[in-house]
């Protein structure tokens, strides 16, 4: 946060009151998205038309494969596919007619209950960076994550106003063994978060451990009668459904829990380079999993995903930003629509090495694409460098600030009787200004949406206080947030059964680091 101004200046108890509240360590979370604006529709009907009939096409002709999956396999028999070893060949309309069953909407229950978010219809839910195996701050530069850098990207998601979701693997705790880093990383969301997150994927063992979990802090019922879980499941895309993925998703959806079923496209490399190419395999591959969860349990909340990149010819490296990929996350937009699914897709994505101005476009075009397309849940909605290698704390802070544009931009345009401003026309009339009428003096502190990092400040003043460029701002806000974080309350009694179940999950199996 910007500091005041080294300049002697008045001020008055008012101001210091202000500065006292702005660097109080409660942070009122902003309710989810509603939005008031037009979703961008890119492709007409007859496009729409003909991606659906080559998907479809697709899943009867080509087909898909569960591999490693006898179980995935026998279900698809029994609904009435075609098995050929571990390829199913779906007929046309029977995937579409399975997903009818999977809700529109659904809730996702927060330990805090004004935390709770509803995922679909006209919402938006905004989630941090997930994966990433690095971690880059200025002081530090680039390093492997640790369970202490874990922590800190989860107290501060807690502190953004912005953010709804504390989201899942904000970064590989690579110093916790990898068969138990699981039990670790919920507690953190479970402990040091009130808001909802997301369970583990890497073996089907640790999303039954993260369900085991959930029922320790909400109660075993009540994870069976409310989804207090959204975990992500992604397609090893082209057109390939793993068993690792797939138990993971086996044991969410039989416990009413929420899976984003997502391919992974590197548009050139996992799918065609055309953008309509690209959305009918996207369209096979979504089609496919969400049928496969309501094979598993009709009923089962699903989310309907797409993470797309291009690529760049010369380098194989994959490029965020671009207008392909926009395409195709509005045009996917349309399909989840079509389908009654909510959407995921978007996020701070880049390419850069750093916070940089590279980061900045690349971030900036994608966020809004995503609030125009139509995204229900956006993961990886701050914290996201280097292509999803790196979870960058200054960036969180950033991107985290400018997801507040986002909520100003989805709330549209208001017409009421205050927002026509006549009293105001009519107050200042021709030649006037409006800084002192009575209409701006009752919504300037509401009129405008303003960051709570960038420097708005004259150039002699910004000389004064450094010249401290945004990066550097940023830092001092990573610092102190996590300086002021407050832990959440908790009943101990729960508190002490989490910590029981994590110390006896370690203990009944030797480290492993594979």
């Amino acid at each position: 946060m910007v500091e005041a101004t080294t300049r002697k200046r008045g001020r008055s108890g008012g101001g210091a009151a202000r500065r006292a509240a702005r660097g109080s360590a409660v942070v009122e979370t902003a309710r989810y998205i509603e939005r008031n604006i037009p979703d961008l529709e890119i492709l007409n009907e007859e496009a729409l038309q003909i991606i659906e009939h080559n998907a479809e096409t697709v899943l009867e002709e080509i087909g898909v494969n569960f591999v490693n999956n006898p179980g995935a396999l026998e279900r698809w028999r029994q609904a009435g596919a075609e098995i050929d070893g571990e390829r199913v060949r779906i007929p046309r309309g029977l995937a579409r007619k399975l997903c009818a069953t999977a809700p529109s909407r659904f809730t996702q229950v927060a330990r805090n209950p004004a935390k709770t978010v509803e995922i679909g219809g006209r919402n938006l839910v905004l989630a941090p960076v997930y994966g990433p195996p690095f971690v880059h701050d200025a002081e530090g530069g680039r390093r492997y994550a640790t369970i202490d850098d874990f922590r800190n990207f989860v107290k501060l998601g807690q502190m953004s106003r912005w953010l709804h979701h504390s989201g899942g693997t904000v970064c590989e705790p690579t110093d916790v063994p990898v068969n138990k880093r699981h039990l670790d990383m919920l507690h953190a969301h479970m402990t040091l978060s009130d808001k909802p997150f997301m369970g583990s994927v890497t073996e089907p063992s640790r999303a039954q451990d993260s369900v085991d979990m959930c029922g320790v802090l909400f109660g075993e019922q009540f994870v069976q009668d409310n989804t207090v879980m959204t975990s992500l499941i992604n397609i090893n895309s082209p057109l390939t459904f793993d068993d690792t993925m797939m138990g993971a998703l086996e044991v969410y959806a039989a416990n009413n829990q929420a899976c984003i079923i997502s391919p992974f496209i590197v548009g050139g490399a996992m799918a065609p380079v055309s953008v309509a190419g690209t959305l009918t395999q996207v369209l096979a591959e979504g089609l496919a999993g969400v049928a496969y969860s309501q094979l598993v349990r009709p009923g089962a909340p699903v989310i309907f995903g797409a993470f797309v990149t291009s690529i760049d010819m010369n380098s194989g490296a994959p490029t965020f930003g671009t207008p392909e990929a926009a395409q195709i996350t509005y045009g996917a937009g349309q399909l989840a629509r079509r389908l009654g699914l909510p959407f995921r897709s978007a996020g701070s994505f880049c390419g850069s090495k750093l916070p940089d101005a590279q980061a900045a476009y690349e971030t900036a075009n994608t966020l809004n694409n995503g609030l125009l397309a139509g995204v229900n849940f956006m993961l990886h909605a701050c914290g996201w460098l280097e292509g999803g290698l790196v979870a960058s704390y200054e960036k969180f802070v950033m991107d985290a600030d400018q997801l507040g544009a986002l909520h100003k931009m989805a709330a549209g345009v208001a017409v009421d009787e205050s927002a026509q401003a006549m009293d105001a026309l009519r107050e200042v009339g021709p030649g006037g200004h409006y800084l002192g009428c009575a209409h701006t003096q009752a919504h300037f502190k509401t009129a405008f949406w303003r960051s709570e990092l960038f420097d708005y400040k004259p150039f002699e003043t910004w000389i004064e206080e450094g010249g401290r460029d945004t990066l550097t701002l940023a830092s001092e806000r990573v610092r102190k947030l996590l300086a002021s974080y407050e832990q959440p309350s908790m009943d101990p009694a729960t508190a002490e059964a989490l910590d029981a179940f994590v110390a006896a999950k370690k203990a009944s199996m030797p480290d492993s680091f594979m």
